[in-house]
């Protein structure tokens, strides 16, 4: 460890893991970014939002009951970071360390009898329930890291949370609060509130208690934002709260963007047709659904129940339907393994690739039907992710499951649009603004649309990823090249509807959807699954869903011919049970693909890219002048809706701090990131003489070598494992033939390098793994089957190695020669 980097404080016991709610905790601790660094995860088990449409195989169900609370990952308690500036809050002096009294209390405090209780609504909100945010560690909301002050510090977090959740129309005041935390702890009171309040996790909405928050006249700098979807209009509310001057320049002579909520009418008939965002994925903390609640809406939940219908409109044989989802979800077990196996080589494998592969090396005899339903799976998963599988990272196409919110699918009655209408509210809107240029500078910003220049102090740009990557908006200076290759990397796919209101309701009431059978593979997603809307559009509503490969080729389809063909489909389903199909009334196609406004639907991980990539294009330039919003640049939430508006309020957030740390002329630090070419070339050094060498294996021992466990560095050269030969077995067991494919889709990707992954392991383990026969295939197989351990990039070893590198290093040292 250098001199420059921070210094290391021993891990201190945590205190509150004592309290009830801790066994509510995983006993392992996953990564609080899973894709970071290649730091491949496993399971696929429990999936929500990434595997498409919610559904119930006929009379068994395959999937698992939604659990009371989402599966959250809780990261470890962090070190502390190096000293930074205090993060500035509107509602005290910015930039103000928290003065802790030396003499407070170390005793835990009791708030009330609901500790637990308010530690699962914390967890919904996103806060791990015993250890701080990297947010509030940013934000120094303590003055040390662990310990009693920070078990204090998030019971109090937890208490606010959880009372402005018991009624989210009222604005909650620190002195309603003070009463029940001693007065010790006010300080901490003080941080935590502020905390939360300026992050946007308390007080914020559309309830007339926190509209009335927003001050008459501006005090503070200008700040244009461009895009009035729901990242841009959580920020301009949220800005405005906090006395900014905001203008929105939006392009449509509409806000929301990719959410948009039509009218459609015809007859005595009329339907709120949502033709973009649709489905809130998840209830669980969603601040989407806090919304609704403001607005007084009831949310409804879209029922699981999704019977399947051939090409010729027959119901799907339940057995075969079984059987084939539970195929399919085996297969996507046998993928996860695989990039586990694989480890950064799966980095440029697409999930495609190995689906496939592995059909065909497991897949046995299967009828036509068998084929056609697991083809509508496939279009259900690349539903989900707006991509072809061919394109989505076999590594980080479900990245962000671990942040999952959790609980019900639900639709908001009268349409997304309420969400629009209600957060565009005495917003300062210019429609008709196409900007294509924005200059930026240590003086500030200029944003021109058409012929007209807007000078601000700062700009926040939430344009779709689509628009990113066509480069439609001219940025001077030029983005920063990280930024440019993030936005290369990241996948921006598509979706489309055909919105139908009909007479009348001719298909089940008891359904929320349907899904419909192709033939052939290539438009497996066309019209494969159907909305019915007709419980909360007020109006007899149904919505075809085109996705994969054929909503690309939808783009073209002459709306008539795309509405023929919907009918066609209904009508096979339901004219042989004796049910007439009517003509529409009305019918809408999108085309989010050629809307210039968006060039697409949203965004997914493509093969080359990571989770880091949403980080990436989240990150400000111009010394804190130009900032980005979006569901794409969320890396816990893309792709959703809620993301897009979380991703508003943390720009919000940032951009406060910004501006308050320039008016007391104070410098914002930035987190010092590691530095990756450093790190390499010491790995390198290190395993040029390793103290172990079997194969492509190679491992370091750190600490006293006579200790069974102490640490070990294990690295694999991915590129040198070869076949195994006659001389180190022959057997040709199938449960290996996973490795079989690994090395197909390695010369597949044309991998010519060696590419080099590693693990931690106990000395013990290191010397059990030296003596597994057959050969680096079966030693592959213990690592990942036996010993049940990652093999990650370099990156990916993250801090916990730091201690065995220093190690290593340091005997390596007094090895040499004086």
């Amino acid at each position: 460890m250098s001199d420059s980097d921070p210094p290391f404080f021993p891990p201190t016991p945590n205190p509150l893991l004592s309290y009830p709610f801790s066994s509510l905790l995983s006993t392992s601790t996953p990564s609080p970014n899973p894709s970071s660094n290649y730091d491949l995860h496993v399971s696929f088990q429990g999936k929500r939002k990434r595997t498409g449409v919610r559904r119930k195989a006929p009379i068994v169900s395959t999937l698992q009951s939604n659990p009371p609370l989402p599966p959250i990952s809780l990261p470890p308690t962090p070190l502390p970071p190096p000293p930074i500036s205090q993060t500035a809050h509107p509602f005290k002096t910015p930039l103000e360390k928290p003065n802790i009294p030396s003499d407070i209390s170390e005793e835990i405090i009791v708030i009330n009898r609901e500790a637990t209780n308010e530690a699962l609504i914390a967890l919904t909100a996103g806060f791990p329930a015993d250890s701080l945010t990297e947010e509030e560690i940013e934000a120094n909301v303590i003055s040390s890291i662990g310990g009693i002050e920070q078990v204090n510090y998030i019971l109090i977090r937890n208490h606010i949370l959880s009372r402005w959740r018991e009624n989210v129309s009222n604005w909650l005041t620190k002195e309603f609060l003070a009463s029940v935390i001693p007065d010790h702890c006010e300080v901490l009171l003080n941080s935590a509130y502020n905390f939360l309040v300026s992050h946007g996790y308390v007080n914020f909405g559309v309830a007339p208690a926190i509209k009335e928050k927003i001050p008459a006249e501006p005090t503070k700098p200008s700040i244009i934002i461009i895009g009035a979807g729901l990242a841009g209009l959580a920020a301009a509310r949220q800005l405005m709260c906090f006395g900014f001057k905001v203008v929105v320049l939006e392009g449509r002579k509409r806000s929301g963007g990719r959410v948009y909520t039509k009218r459609m009418e015809g007859g005595s008939k009329f339907a709120a047709a949502d033709l973009g965002g649709s489905v809130l994925t998840g209830t669980l903390g969603n601040p989407l659904g806090i919304i609704g609640k403001q607005l007084g809406s009831s949310l409804h939940k879209v029922r699981d129940k999704c019977p399947l219908y051939r090409p010729d409109g027959k119901p799907v044989n339940p057995d075969v339907d079984i059987k084939v989802e539970n195929a399919f979800n085996r297969l996507l077990e046998k993928t996860s393994r695989l990039r586990q196996t694989m480890g950064e080589v799966a980095v440029d494998v697409s999930l495609g690739a190995s689906l496939e592969a592995f059909r065909q090396v497991y897949g046995d005899a299967v009828t036509d039907e068998e084929m056609n339903l697991f083809n509508w799976h496939l279009a259900n998963l690349e539903y989900a992710n707006a991509g072809l599988l061919s394109k989505l990272s076999l590594a980080f196409w479900d990245q962000d499951d671990p942040y999952d919110m959790g609980g019900d699918h639900c639709f908001l009655p009268g349409g997304n649009g309420r969400f629009v209408q209600a957060l565009a509210e005495n917003v300062p809107i210019l429609y008709e603004k196409t900007v294509h240029t924005i200059r930026y500078g240590v003086d500030g910003v200029q944003v021109i649309a058409g012929g007209q220049v807007y000078e601000g102090n700062m700009a926040l740009c939430t344009v779709s990823l689509g628009v990113l990557k066509n480069g439609s908006i001219k940025f001077v200076p030029e983005l920063p090249q990280r930024k440019l290759d993030g936005i290369r990397r990241l996948g921006f796919g598509l979706l489309n509807k055909v919105a139908m209101l009909f007479p009348y309701v001719f298909w089940r009431t008891d359904i929320d959807t349907f899904g419909h059978l192709s033939e052939d593979p290539s438009r497996r997603g066309e019209f494969f699954l159907f909305y019915s809307y007709a419980t909360v559009a007020g109006g007899p509503l149904l919505i075809a869903l085109v996705a994969g490969e054929a909503a690309h080729n939808f783009e073209s389809m002459p709306p008539m011919d795309a509405v023929s063909k919907v009918l066609q489909i209904l009508r096979g389903i339901f004219e042989p049970q004796g049910i007439d199909v009517p003509d529409p009334l009305q019918s809408v196609c999108t085309r989010w693909g050629t809307d210039s406004f968006s060039l697409g639907s949203y965004s997914h991980v493509a093969v080359g890219a990571s989770g880091d990539d949403y980080d990436i294009l989240a990150e400000s330039v111009g010394d804190g002048r130009l900032f980005f919003a979006g569901e794409a640049t969320t890396r816990r939430y893309p792709a959703t809706m809620h993301g897009a508006f979380l991703s508003g309020l943390r720009e919000a957030a940032n951009m406060a701090r910004h501006a308050n740390a320039r008016s007391l002329n104070i410098e914002v630090e930035r987190s010092l990131s590691k530095n990756t070419q450093s790190c390499a070339a010491l790995l390198e050094d290190l395993f040029r003489e390793p103290d172990l060498e079997f194969g492509s294996f190679s491992i370091n021992f750190g600490g006293k070598t006579s200790d069974p466990k102490s640490t070990a560095i294990l690295r694999v050269a991915l590129g040198a494992i070869k076949k195994k030969s006659n001389s180190e077995g022959t057997r040709a067991d199938q449960q290996h033939s996973n490795k079989l494919l690994f090395h197909q889709l390695q010369s597949h990707y044309n991998q010519q390098q060696q590419l080099h992954v590693y693990t931690l392991l106990s000395q013990q383990q290191a010397l059990e793994l030296r003596e597994v026969r057959g050969g680096d295939e079966m030693r592959l197989h213990y690592l990942s089957e036996k010993l049940g351990v990652k093999l990650v990039g370099r990156k990916g070893l993250g801090p916990a190695a730091d201690a065995a590198i220093a190690s290593i290093k340091a005997e390596r040292g007094n090895r040499r020669p004086q």
